[in-house]
């Protein structure tokens, strides 16, 4: 299921997702992690969960990264190649083991989450230039990358600059500046190399309050101003919505130009967790269907909607026909909608009708 040697000639594919996945463990019951009994298994990952909900919506995908020789690495492989995900290119690595992680039940913002990585030295950090397979990770219409991997390493720093520079074989770039100040060194490095990251890439997706945290910068406008250089960047603001500022669409010339919102959706959370992801991937099968820039927002927060309806990090999208039908609703009706758990199953149900109490 996994290459043992550079793969030539690869499979062009819709999306090629790199960045490193874990095992997840969910606890069984509320509570903190001292006092949680058992755990039930699961995948997580940001760039592999991307992978996996378009892969579900329809699209050819492709994972790439580095697992150890391990049950845990064998699992994730098999976990995300069972969604349709292209894992070919993915690597074994015999003297480091695949990370996992623990956290504790609901939203990860609320009081008294805790999160326990042990992904120190894993084998994905030790992804490099020299040992991934490029190729491959260059044969997608879009590549899509995020700042956790920059994080990881010096060596994946090193891949990721090379990733995102200018060359002929450059796919689209798509990146999530996912900051996460718990993977970056004291010295406070990271958010220099995730705008500079950010300002090499295509598509951007931020939320206002990492780029708060990040570079200080308050709202849309500062935050376009700070990346002059991408086609489309993303600016999502929580339950109120997402902005999309999209210079390649609107042929816009400097950093001024307009803004197309959508308002986030009422929607019965039952975890928060991969709701991000799942909105790039939302806007990004958009993207490749060459919908209108409204539309590619709505598609990221219907996407979005499935996954927090949902208890783990993934979960199924809605169908292309179905999400379709609701993205096409005018504001009136978008406005109405609220979205409550197997909401995505509602395929023959008028719109409205998806709606809980």
């Amino acid at each position: 299921m996994t290459a043992t040697g550079p793969t030539t000639a690869p499979d062009v594919v819709d999306v090629v997702a790199l960045g490193e996945s874990m095992v997840t463990f969910l606890p069984t019951r509320p509570g903190r992690l001292a006092d949680v009994p058992s755990f039930d298994r699961a995948i997580g990952g940001a760039e592999s969960n991307v992978a996996c909900v378009m892969a579900a919506a329809g699209h050819t995908t492709r994972w790439v990264s580095r697992v150890g020789a391990d049950g845990f690495g064998d699992h994730l492989v098999e976990a995300i190649g069972a969604y349709g995900v292209d894992v070919s290119s993915v690597r074994r690595d015999p003297a480091r083991p695949t990370g996992v992680y623990f956290r504790t039940a609901g939203d990860r913002a609320g009081d008294g989450h805790e999160v326990a990585y042990y992904r120190a030295g894993s084998a994905a950090s030790a992804m490099a230039v020299t040992n991934v397979d490029m190729p491959a990770v260059r044969a997608g219409r879009i590549l899509h990358l995020s700042g956790i991997t920059a994080a990881l390493s010096g060596d994946c720093l090193e891949l990721m600059r090379e990733l995102t520079a200018p060359g002929p074989d450059r796919p689209l770039v798509s990146f999530d500046v996912n900051y996460r100040p718990g993977l970056w060194s004291a010295d406070g490095d990271g958010p220099a190399v995730l705008l500079e990251l950010a300002r090499r890439a295509d598509i951007v997706f931020v939320g206002d309050d990492e780029a708060r945290e990040a570079w200080g910068l308050h709202g849309g406008r500062a935050i376009l101003e700070a990346l002059p250089e991408p086609g489309t960047v993303v600016v999502k603001q929580g339950k109120g919505g997402a902005t999309a500022f999209d210079h390649a669409t609107e042929g816009l010339a400097d950093a001024t130009g307009t803004a197309t919102f959508v308002p986030s959706l009422d929607v019965d959370v039952a975890a928060a967790v991969g709701a991000g992801d799942a909105f790039a991937a939302g806007f990004l099968s958009a993207t490749l269907r060459d919908l209108p820039v409204r539309d590619r927002l709505r598609h990221g927060h219907l996407t979005a909607a499935a996954a927090l309806t949902a208890p783990g990090d993934l979960a199924t999208p809605p169908t292309r026909a179905h999400a379709d039908r609701l993205a096409a609703l005018d504001a009136e009706a978008w406005g109405r909608l609220r979205l409550g758990p197997g909401w995505t199953h509602a395929v023959d149900r008028a719109p409205e009708e998806v709606r809980t109490p």
